[in-house]
């Protein structure tokens, strides 16, 4: 018979097994909880694929990335995690196109496999740009060191300024054309430059005229020779010929160069100046390089022009005993009045820039008879003018003002005047060989005008317009504003409108030849002009109007007698008191008087088809 074992054993068996069970118990939870504190020491990054930011999320909730890639790359992970991205970091996703868009889910198993392509791809493409990266530095270095051994070697290059070779005079550029066969020394700019394995071929210039320059042997082996960019001075020492048959240069001749140095580098690399301004640069960029940009041929050549061109009317005024002078450019008065005067304090006192020199002009008639000037004038421009609306992008506040009164004269000598003056002008520009290449180079259809001017009544020039359909919103389709839908809003000219320039050049490129608009209506010009004795409520008055330009001139004979000027200032609203020295000439022995005035910047860019006034 066995024993049965006693109670007191049995107890302690099921106290030791409970003890035993609460230990494993304890393990387990601790393992639990060992787990939960590692899942929960992982950083929560947040993907919201409509509202989330790869450039600018952090991962938080309320600044989400947009896809998962970058939220795996904000961790700069190291490549050997990238087979579990999950172990990096728990990623919460809001799609798109899910139900409940404010719902962030975990990742599912889908769109984890869809991120390891992701990091793969990523992983090639950062392996590539390391490798190109050392490519590059690699060929960065090989240049560098190519070209210090280059350096190196034409540091031993000398070229001699060598006098036994010939007298070289110094020789301005346009000089050069008349010096074939002769050593000459030239100074300039390097306006273009192209180098090949033997040769450089250069065109410098010195402001007076552009010249082609070969160089070869040592002449492209010395340092300077590595160094030399576009724009850079240079000096240079050669011999003149006549470019071979079939070739072109400027002049006609070549420069065979045997010495030269650089005088001063320009810069190269992104600094150079062939960078700095493109033919799509825009205007605004233009006018802030602008002291660059004169440098430019088309630029050269418009002051080329334009200075031959104020030249040549001193000269028609110098044959017609008109006297130049210089009024003053600060005024407290106006010509034309209104908000785009200049104005400035001057000693607590109002003053303006003027914008005409008109009524100065007049007050020198009784003692130097016909006089002119040519000046700056101002207008403080708040937007675009229709005057301006093809040819400006930005305000015009400044310009050459040119200006002319006579003395003892009718309407029809002013009118004469002004056309005798327009054409001899142009044939002295078109006769000058320099100013003709200059005008036919930027415009080739230029026709000179051809006289007499067509004289076309203001009544009647409207009566064209309205018979032509050239409408009043004509200057609104010159803008470049659509035209469909509009027909409706198309109106007629009326006798008093200030016709548009836009519509003043349709008609005038219509008729095809030089119109003398005469006869405006009072209303709309200034106080001072004088009003037609066979109808009181126009003007002498004339604008010339050219094809392919517009109007050049404007002008017209001046109020004589005082009590019509004194009517002129009250009907205008302009006080007389600031005017008396105006009104003067009216007081002390008035006579008939005109004049004129032509915007000669303005004027001659229309006419050479430039756009930006600048």
């Amino acid at each position: 018979m066995s024993e049965q074992p006693s109670q007191s054993v049995l107890s302690q068996a099921q106290d030791l097994a409970s003890k035993l069970a609460d230990t494993v118990s304890d393990s387990l939870d601790l393992d639990n909880k060992s787990d939960i504190k590692a899942q929960s020491a992982l950083p929560v990054l947040h993907i919201d694929e409509q509202a989330g930011s790869d450039a600018e999320g952090t991962g938080a909730e309320l600044s989400p990335f947009a896809t998962l890639l970058a939220a795996y790359q904000s961790l700069k992970p190291a490549p050997d995690s990238d087979a579990t991205p999950t172990s990096t970091a728990s990623f919460l996703v809001r799609k798109a196109d899910s139900v409940e868009h404010n719902e962030w889910v975990e990742l599912s198993t889908s769109a984890r496999k869809k991120l390891i392509k992701g990091i793969e791809l990523w992983r090639k493409k950062e392996m590539k740009r390391d490798a190109d990266g050392a490519k590059l530095d690699k060929e960065k270095r090989e240049a560098e060191e190519r070209d210090r051994k280059k350096k190196e070697e034409a540091k031993a290059v000398v070229l001699i300024d060598d006098s036994s070779k010939g007298h070289a005079p110094k020789t301005k550029l346009h000089q050069v054309p008349t010096m074939v066969g002769s050593r000459i020394r030239m100074k300039g700019w390097v306006h273009r430059f192209r180098s090949q394995k033997t040769n450089f071929f250069l065109i410098i210039r010195d402001g007076s005229a552009f010249v082609q320059c070969i160089l070869t042997g040592d002449c492209i082996r010395i340092l300077d020779a590595l160094e030399l960019t576009v724009e850079s001075t240079v000096e240079i020492v050669g011999t003149v010929e006549k470019v071979k048959e079939g070739q072109t240069a400027p002049g006609g001749v070549e420069v065979l160069v045997d010495w030269w140095k650089l005088l001063g580098k320009a810069p190269g690399g992104s600094e150079a100046f062939e960078g700095k301004l493109r033919a799509d640069t825009d205007a605004s960029t233009r006018a802030n390089l602008r002291h660059l940009e004169l440098r430019g041929e088309t630029a050269t050549s418009v002051m080329r022009v334009r200075s031959l061109a104020l030249r040549a009317f001193r000269e028609c005024f110098h044959a017609r005993r008109v006297i130049e002078v210089t009024p003053p450019c600060m005024v407290q008065t106006s010509v034309e009045g209104g908000s785009t005067l200049f104005e400035f304090d001057y000693y607590g006192e109002k003053a303006y820039l003027t914008q005409s020199s008109q009524l100065y002009l007049e007050t020198v008639l009784p003692s130097l008879g016909d006089v002119y000037c040519i000046q700056e004038s101002f207008r403080a421009e708040k937007s675009l003018t229709r005057r301006r609306v093809d040819y400006s992008i930005l305000h015009l506040s400044e310009y050459t003002h040119l200006e002319a009164e006579l003395v003892f004269i009718e309407f029809e000598d002013l009118l004469e005047h002004i056309e005798s003056m327009i054409c001899e002008v142009v044939d002295i520009l078109l006769a000058d060989p320099i100013s003709a290449e200059v005008i036919h180079t930027l415009h080739p259809e230029f026709v000179a005008p051809k006289r007499p001017f067509m004289r076309l009544d203001y009544r009647d020039a409207i009566k064209y317009l309205n018979e032509h359909e050239i409408y009043k919103d004509e200057v609104k389709k010159d803008e470049g504003k659509k035209d469909e839908g509009r027909k409706d809003e198309r109106k007629h000219h009326e006798v008093g409108d200030d016709i548009a320039e836009a519509a003043e050049r349709r008609m005038t490129d219509q008729i095809g030849r030089p119109i003398m608009m005469i006869h405006f209506p009072k209303k709309i010009k200034a106080f001072y002009m004088k009003t037609l004795a066979s109808a009181p409520d126009f003007t002498e008055s004339v604008d010339v109007l050219l094809p392919g330009v517009g109007e050049v001139v404007g002008g017209s004979m001046r109020i004589a007698d005082l009590e019509e000027l004194m009517a002129g200032y009250k009907r205008e609203g302009i006080p007389s008191e600031p005017y008396y020295w105006f009104t003067d000439q009216r007081k002390y022995g008035t006579t008939e008087h005109g004049g004129y005035g032509l915007v000669s910047a303005e004027r001659a860019n229309r006419a050479l088809k430039i756009k930006d006034q600048r």
